[in-house]
C-alpha cells in the first residue's frame, strides 16, 4: 500500500481530536484507496447525533456538488458515441438559450443586457465558463433573480424542463468564456443527457454509470428501507456545537423527485464513490467495466480554462470546494496544475471537488490514489479540514 500505518493513525487522530471531539463535525467517514487496494477505512464519530448514531461504513450521505462529476462522465459517454461536440452551441439542443444576453444594469423584470461575444458551447457549461450563476452566492443582481425564480434549489418538485424555461428568461454574468463561475451549469448538462439520449436523466445514470460500477446506494433519494442509514445534516455554530437542519436548499432526500440535480441531488456511500474515482483511476474502466475511453479522462482531466490560466486569473467570486493559485478546470473536476503554486501537497493532473456539506475527494494518478471524505456539515467553508487532510494523506505516504 506504501503508507505509514502510524502516519494513518495520526490522520485519524488529527480528525478526531479537532474535529469530532470538540464537535466541529458530528462524524467524519475516510477512504483511501492506493496502489490496487483501500488501504485505510475511518469511520469517526457520529452520523445522528440527537440519536447518538455512529458513522459506519455504509452510512448514507448527501454528496451535493460530488454529484457534478458523476453528470459530466455521464454527459462525456455521450460525447464518445459521437452524439454532440464540445464546442457546439448550447442552443442546438436548447433552443430558449439562443437569444441569451449578458446583464448591463437594473433588476429582475427590469434588466437591461448586451450581446453575448460568442454563444454558450457544452464545453462552457462543462467547465463552468458559461456565465451563468448561483442563487445562493447574494452577490449580484443577477443571482437575486435566480433565488427569485427558485433557481438552483434542490427541491423535489418541478423539472429540468421549468428550470431551462427560468434560465432563458434571465441574463448571463458575463459572456460565455470570459470567466469562470461555479453555477447550475452541470444541472444544464443534466438536462442536456435527457435531451441527447431520450432518456429520463436518473434512469440514465442508473443504467450508464450506478449499476455498471456496482453503486447501489447511490441515487436521488434515499429508500423507505435504508433511511435509517442517511447520516442527519448539521449547520456550523460559531457559538457551540452544530446545528441540526433540513436539506440544503429545499431539498429532501428521502422523497424520488421530480428535479434531478446532476449538480447537487445525489447520495452516496463510502464505496460507491470510491468506485466511481476507481473509474477514474482506472482511465474510465472499473473491474473490467469500461464506461469511458482513457483519451476521454484525459480530455476532461485538461485545463480548459481559456489560455490555459488557473483560476486565479479568471474566476468570478470564491468557492471553498478548490484552491485557486495552481489550480485549472477541466470537464467536472478542478485540475491541479502547479502544486508549488497551490501552496498545498498534491501531485500535477490530480483532479478533484467537494460538496456544500463538507465532503470531498480526489483521484491523483501519479500515486495511484483516490481519497473520499465524507461528513455532514454546511458550509463547506466552516473549516479547513480539506487543506490538511491532503497534507496528512501525502506525508503518509512510504514509499
Amino acid at each position: 500500500m506504501g503508507f505509514s500505518k502510524g502516519r494513518l493513525t495520526a490522520l485519524d487522530e488529527h480528525l478526531r481530536i479537532n474535529y469530532v471531539e470538540p464537535q466541529r463535525y458530528p462524524g467524519v467517514l475516510t477512504g483511501i484507496y492506493r496502489g490496487g487496494e483501500l488501504a485505510h477505512v475511518s469511520p469517526i464519530g457520529l452520523r445522528d447525533i440527537e440519536g447518538n448514531e455512529p458513522v459506519q461504513r455504509d452510512t448514507i450521505f448527501r454528496i451535493y456538488s460530488m454529484s457534478k462529476p458523476i453528470t459530466s462522465v455521464a454527459l462525456m459517454t455521450l460525447y464518445e458515441k459521437g452524439l454532440f461536440q464540445l464546442d457546439d452551441p448550447v442552443s442546438e439542443y436548447i433552443p430558449q438559450f439562443k437569444n441569451l444576453e449578458v446583464f448591463a444594469s437594473g433588476v429582475y423584470g427590469n434588466f437591461e443586457t448586451t450581446p453575448v461575444a460568442r454563444e454558450m458551447t457544452i464545453r462552457d457549461l462543462l467547465s463552468h465558463q458559461s456565465g451563468l450563476t448561483y442563487g445562493f452566492v447574494n452577490r449580484t443582481n443577477v443571482d437575486h433573480a435566480y433565488r427569485d425564480a427558485g433557481i438552483g434549489e434542490l427541491k423535489t418538485t418541478g423539472t429540468l424542463q421549468n428550470m431551462i424555461d427560468s434560465l432563458s428568461q434571465i441574463p448571463l454574468e458575463f459572456s460565455p468564456g470570459d470567466r469562470w463561475n461555479y453555477s447550475v451549469s452541470t444541472d444544464v448538462c443534466g438536462y442536456l443527457v435527457e435531451i441527447i439520449s431520450g432518456r429520463p436523466f436518473d434512469a440514465f445514470l442508473k443504467e450508464v454509470i450506478f449499476e455498471p460500477l456496482g453503486m447501489v446506494d447511490t441515487g436521488f433519494y434515499v429508500k423507505e428501507t435504508e433511511k435509517d442509514r442517511l447520516a442527519a445534516s448539521y449547520q456550523y455554530n460559531e457559538n457551540g456545537p452544530p446545528i441540526r437542519v433540513g436539506d440544503f436548499e429545499g431539498g429532501d432526500y428521502t422523497r424520488n423527485p421530480s428535479f434531478f440535480s446532476g449538480g447537487g441531488g445525489l447520495v452516496s456511500t463510502l464505496d460507491d464513490y470510491m468506485a466511481f474515482c476507481q473509474m477514474i483511476l482506472g482511465n474510465g474502466t472499473f473491474k473490467d467495466e469500461m464506461i469511458l475511453g482513457r483519451k476521454t479522462i484525459d480530455l476532461m482531466g485538461a485545463n480548459h480554462l481559456a489560455n490555459g490560466v488557473d483560476l486565479e486569473h479568471v474566476a468570478f467570486g470564491r468557492w471553498s470546494e478548490t484552491q485557486y493559485r495552481g489550480v485549472g478546470f477541466g470537464l467536472g473536476f478542478s485540475v491541479l496544475l502547479d502544486p508549488a503554486a497551490s501552496q498545498v501537497s498534491g501531485s500535477k493532473g490530480e483532479l478533484a471537488w467537494g460538496g456544500a456539506a463538507s465532503t470531498a475527494f480526489w483521484v491523483d494518478k501519479t500515486e495511484d490514489m483516490a481519497v473520499v471524505f465524507l461528513t455532514q456539515l454546511l458550509p463547506s467553508s466552516s473549516y479547513n479540514v480539506r487543506r490538511e487532510l491532503r497534507t496528512l494523506v501525502y506525508s503518509a505516504i512510504d514509499d
